[in-house]
């Protein structure tokens, strides 16, 4: 189960990035999954720090998104995950204008040390480094309609997996590690004080994910629970005013995900999901759909071939 033919999943909100990374299933070594997610989400209510509320002037503020990524398996126990998204964001109401253009790229190393079937029951452990940059000169201090927060980051995740026939469950944490950012002004306001600066520091995060449900080589179907935590530095938007990008943004999300693979083309693969933030703090409660289609190449049947 763990060297299944294919391993790709979703693109998540804006703020938590793609989520190529934290399913509990491993690229056989010299197979490319390659494919693209559209995804759609939009919200009229947001929270502004606790305080849950709508704005006449921004309306309903929708994100569009068209993902490419990747999953290379170097080994059976050592894959290499890309992902790059197109964004374009929008407001039906005010006079800002929305934003339109590729985001951040995402690299992640992903490393399963320990697989053991004990009777009918099989535990894996998983390692995860990640890092992601912009790929464009977007502007970050524009929110709710910025592409990104265009914050270098680094990402260490650990993950468990617990699978029985076809039932599985899979628990991840991760520490997400934020570089500083430049703004196109030389101050800005807090909860606290104005800082003279274009400088931003911004603040770290933890996320943490569960996942069970329905698992076999052809078909998945699994509920999420996900949990996207700011740590210390961050601050609540003030009254009545913009987002900024080191606010603090806490979100819990509840969502359903399936894949369903081909059977007359087994290295076609279908996927779509649904899910909503149920409770946050200087976030839309967003709700998304998203489908993709994701094709395999097996390169080491290429390379056999070739050799003989």
């Amino acid at each position: 189960m763990k060297k299944m033919y294919l391993s790709c999943l979703l693109l998540t909100s804006l703020f938590i990035n793609a989520q190529t990374d934290i399913d509990a299933i491993m690229m056989s070594k010299n197979n490319l999954c390659a494919g693209a997610v559209y995804q759609h989400s939009s919200w009229d209510q947001y929270w502004e720090g606790s305080f849950k509320r709508t704005n006449l002037n921004l309306g309903d503020v929708s994100t569009q998104s068209v993902a490419i990524m990747g999953n290379y398996g170097i080994s059976d126990k050592l894959n290499f995950i890309f992902s790059a998204p197109y964004v374009k964001t929008k407001a039906s109401a005010g006079t800002m204008k929305g934003q339109e253009g590729i985001q951040d790229l995402s690299l992640t190393l992903k490393y399963m040390p320990i697989e053991k079937t004990v009777n009918k029951n099989t535990y894996s452990v998983y390692v995860l480094g990640s890092y992601s940059t912009p790929l464009s000169d977007y502007t970050a201090d524009y929110l709710p309609l910025s592409l990104g927060l265009k914050s270098k980051t680094g990402t260490l995740r650990l993950m468990g997996d617990y699978q029985r026939d076809h039932f599985s469950t899979t628990l991840s944490a991760a520490y997400v590690k934020r570089s500083n950012i430049i703004i196109e002004r030389n101050s800005y306001l807090t909860n606290h004080e104005v800082i003279y600066s274009n400088e931003v520091a911004m603040p770290d995060a933890i996320s943490v994910n569960f996942r069970t449900g329905y698992r076999s080589n052809r078909l998945i179907a699994e509920f999420i629970i996900d949990n996207w935590v700011t740590q210390k530095g961050g601050f609540n938007i003030t009254k009545n005013n913009m987002p900024f990008p080191s606010n603090t943004m806490n979100a819990i999300r509840y969502g359903v995900y399936s894949k369903y693979t081909l059977k007359k083309i087994p290295a076609l693969s279908i996927l779509g999901g649904y899910n909503y933030v149920a409770e946050g703090k200087n976030i839309g409660q967003s709700k998304a759909i998203y489908a993709g289609l994701f094709y395999i190449i097996n390169f080491e049947k290429k390379s056999n071939e070739s050799e003989q």
